[in-house]
């Protein structure tokens, strides 16, 4: 064995040479991974409680660091057009206060417990969650912002309902551009009831380049205009 070693020393160093090059590499993989898990977001949208019109919209931040919500945008699919609508802010200001002992605001995770009750609008930490209310409160909000008159959950005359996508809006970590994740549910409305079917199994992350890129020149625009809701319905059969 020694000998043919001896005699075939060139071929060995090369077979070392690439087991140890391959090694370095897999190496380098598993370091990428690593770095690659860390800084890229992770953000859920699902329902929670229920499944129907009253299930809770839940949104979970599984990413390795905090995220910044700046905005929450629901956009309702009709048979007549679209209204898409910016629900970051609770629809009515609460008035009033909860105070502890000492008569100082509660906090929750450093934030004052009314602003809390104001805006979504805010640090998520990792591991956190939050809900911005049940699908039927966002769809009745944003039906009634559009003038779609509503008999529970049917709305009057032959518009039908189509689909639910709730968007978020967000900062990433050290990342100087923003990222925005979302999800779409089909709706199936009934007289009493009703439900809510995803459009696809996981919540779709928008963290490309190009894509971040668009978003920075979006948010640009929606705090230039001071964004609150735009709708394409139609009300004639042209």
């Amino acid at each position: 064995m020694i000998e043919w070693i001896k005699e075939n020393h060139a071929l060995v160093n090369v077979a070392i040479s690439i087991a140890t090059l391959f090694v370095w590499v897999l190496y380098a993989q598993l370091l990428y991974f690593g770095f690659r898990r860390q800084r890229t977001p992770r953000v859920l949208i699902n329902r929670g409680r229920k499944k129907d019109f009253d299930a809770l919209c839940i949104i979970s931040n599984m990413s390795q660091e905090a995220i910044y919500v700046e905005y929450i945008l629901a956009t309702l699919e009709t048979s007549r057009g679209k209204v898409i609508m910016d629900v970051t802010d609770f629809e009515q200001e609460r008035e009033e206060e909860r105070e502890d002992e000492d008569g100082n605001r509660q906090t929750v995770s450093g934030i004052p417990q009314d602003l809390r009750e104001k805006t979504r609008q805010g640090p998520l930490l990792s591991g956190e969650f939050m809900h911005i209310g049940a699908f039927n409160d966002v769809i009745s909000r944003l039906s009634r912002e559009a003038g779609i008159p509503m008999r529970g959950n049917l709305p009057e005359g032959d518009i039908e309902l189509e689909s639910l996508t709730i968007e978020i809006i967000a900062m990433y970590g050290p990342e100087p551009r923003p990222i925005s994740v979302d999800r779409s549910f089909y709706i199936n409305s009934e007289p009493v009831g009703g439900e809510l079917i995803p459009s696809s199994w996981k919540t779709r992350h928008g963290i490309s380049f190009l894509r971040r890129r668009w978003l920075s020149k979006r948010v640009d625009d929606m705090n230039q205009t001071n964004f609150s809701m735009s709708s394409t319905i139609r009300w004639d059969d042209d």
